[in-house]
């Protein structure tokens, strides 16, 4: 039941990739169209949903009632940014792949595949507990997973040298501006006119497809043999989905020694922890001249072991 639960969650998303790399291998796109669908999702469509996504999902009561539970979903971020720089240096990995690896690690696709998933397999009961990863999770992409993209590109020349520090014209993107501006209007209550709202959600509602398309285009492009479990790509799905989750289990029951920690607690961070990369991970790779192939298979790779980890997972958290 839990598998079949996990491959409906999955399905759309492995149907969409499909599309785009078939459309694609049938010359329906023109050759900069993928280019056009990064700039479209980065500067218009990916701040509008981000932006809607706070209205729909955060509350601040929930805020106030489950605030502490940031602690340790932040926490697991942060052990899992050093993970990832631990695994980096052990392997010596390449210039842009590394960006991509931390992300990969650390950021999850807790949206169109966590949420979802959560709600088929525990309920609406579980949604103010996702509500917390979810904040998380994307204050560590437009925050930290950015920074390290930003400072690994793939290609470096006498020209453009490779970046050291923190752009901050970069990291001020419109996505991170636009969840800065939805948290304040959440905080002062503004009220949002529906007319407005509903441009926004129709526009962000593209981010997601769009993304996945893109993700088909660029296998067909690259060739389906791209798809492959390379030493970089097996280390960033040890990451994801090992290392990750036991991270999450172990902080959830130290924490439970100091707060009241429920059922849903455990089962939804140890579930959001594992969920597979998030989809934009390839546009935001474009956008900072890294390695697109390699963001590409780890996006592709863990979505569709997806599948086998959720049930691994759920048997697991019987026995906590």
């Amino acid at each position: 039941m839990v598998f079949f639960t996990s491959l409906g969650s999955i399905f759309p998303v492995i149907f969409i990739i499909a599309l785009g790399y078939v459309l694609k291998k049938r010359h329906w796109f023109h050759h900069t169209f993928s280019e056009n669908v990064s700039k479209l999702i980065m500067n218009v469509s990916l701040p509008a949903s981000i932006f809607v996504s706070v209205f729909k999902y955060l509350k601040l009561e929930v805020l106030e009632n489950l605030s502490n539970r940031l602690i340790f979903t932040f926490l697991s971020v942060i052990i899992g940014y050093l993970v990832a720089y631990l695994m980096i240096k052990a392997v010596k990995m390449r210039d842009g792949r590394r960006g991509a690896f931390y992300n990969a690690v650390v950021n999850g696709n807790t949206i169109f595949i966590g949420m979802p998933l959560n709600i088929a397999l525990f309920g609406e009961q579980s949604l103010p507990y996702y509500l917390m990863y979810y904040i998380t999770n994307t204050i560590s992409i437009w925050t930290l997973g950015y920074i390290f993209l930003e400072n690994d590109p793939m290609e470096v020349d006498s020209k453009n040298r490779k970046r050291s520090g923190i752009n901050w014209k970069k990291l001020l993107s419109p996505a991170l501006v636009a969840f800065v501006i939805s948290f304040i209007f959440l905080a002062l209550k503004v009220e949002i006119p529906k007319p407005i709202f509903n441009t926004l959600d129709y526009v962000g509602e593209i981010v997601t497809p769009l993304a996945l398309l893109y993700i088909g285009i660029v296998l067909a492009d690259a060739g389906l043999h791209s798809i492959r479990f390379d030493k970089d790509t097996v280390l960033a799905l040890i990451g994801r989905f090992i290392i990750s989750s036991v991270v999450m289990i172990v902080l959830v029951k130290l924490a439970g020694h100091y707060i009241n920690i429920t059922r849903n607690d455990l089962n939804t961070y140890v579930i959001q922890s594992a969920t597979p990369v998030f989809a934009a991970l390839p546009i935001l790779t474009n956008e900072t001249k890294g390695d697109i192939g390699y963001a590409t298979n780890v996006v592709t790779t863990s979505t569709i072991l997806f599948i086998i980890v959720v049930p691994l997972l759920m048997t697991i958290l019987k026995f906590l």
